[in-house]
């Protein structure tokens, strides 16, 4: 059944727009890796293919056979014949909160999340890479559809920082899944869980999309899944170079926490902290700031 737009929630920006989901075909087997910007999406993509193709042959580059469908910047026709044609399990993105996107019965929901400061840290980056050709484009057609534009950066962090803390969106974009964290469709991930243990968390992500590797396949897997593997594999994750000066060396930056503390002020944490304690249930916020496994309601 194709999906309903007046059940969802309109969310729409320079780059994104989920009425993309209108004739999307679902699969029972489908599974979506849904989390905020910069919060380990492309990391997460990349576990998902290489417990999908456990000898490392992928069909394509990772964020090719995984398609971020609400992506302006790739017609959607595009999207649409990429994944009819796909005849393997597919695995697609979104950075829209749950309240904005289609839930099937038989799909799989892989919810990822980082500690906004280190999220922001890392937009910051992002927003000073992506090549400014690419912005105009996308900053026409919003123009034109009466959307706020994509922002150029400045340099300026903490001009930045207040902009990003007033719109909540993270905090947001967390929330409207930690609602739903006992729907046994969903999974959440941490980023710091990701960097402290990447072979227990992938296995915890196998058990939970019900795949299994043999013992021999399991080291070659975790390790295509190590960020110095997905540097040096660049053209096997993605065409980044599309978008992002520099290429996979610009948009896999560093994957580094706690940047943050040597840039922002006390005053901007203090701000942090109330914001999200406003936005967010204390369990949330402690879950987004540390990882570890959510407790179910």
């Amino acid at each position: 059944m194709a999906v309903d737009l007046s059940s969802l929630r309109p969310y729409r920006t320079a780059v994104f727009d989920n009425r993309r989901w209108a004739g999307f075909e679902p699969r029972p087997d489908d599974i979506f890796v849904c989390t905020p910007p910069k919060c380990g999406t492309t990391w997460t993509q990349t576990i998902v293919a290489s417990l999908l193709f456990p000898d490392g042959r992928t069909p394509g580059p990772v964020m090719t056979l995984s398609p971020w469908i609400e992506f302006e910047l790739i017609p959607i026709e595009v999207v649409r014949n990429t994944i009819a044609a796909q005849t393997h399990r597919r695995f697609m993105k979104s950075h829209t909160p749950a309240d904005g996107i289609p839930f099937f019965e038989d799909a799989k929901y892989i919810v990822v999340g980082r500690d906004g400061r280190d999220a922001f840290m890392s937009r910051c980056n992002h927003l000073e890479r992506f090549k400014d050709e690419v912005r105009e484009h996308l900053n026409t057609r919003a123009a034109a559809d009466g959307v706020a534009p994509w922002p150029a950066w400045d340099g300026d962090v903490h001009g930045y920082f207040e902009t990003w803390l007033a719109t909540g969106a993270m905090f947001g974009h967390i929330g409207s899944f930690w609602e739903r964290r006992g729907d046994p469709r969903l999974l959440f991930v941490h980023y710091n869980d990701l960097k402290a243990d990447l072979g227990g968390e992938m296995r915890r992500i196998a058990g939970f999309l019900e795949i299994e590797l043999p013992a021999a396949q399991w080291p070659a897997a975790v390790e295509r899944c190590t960020f110095e593997s997905m540097r040096a594999r660049g053209t096997e994750i993605g065409q980044f170079d599309l978008a992002f000066k520099g290429g996979a060396d610009g948009f896999l930056f560093k994957g580094t926490n706690g940047r943050w503390r040597d840039v922002l002020t006390p005053a901007e944490l203090a701000a942090y902290d109330r914001r999200a304690a406003e936005l967010l249930p204390s369990d949330a916020v402690a879950w987004l700031a540390r990882g570890r496994h959510p407790a179910m309601p």
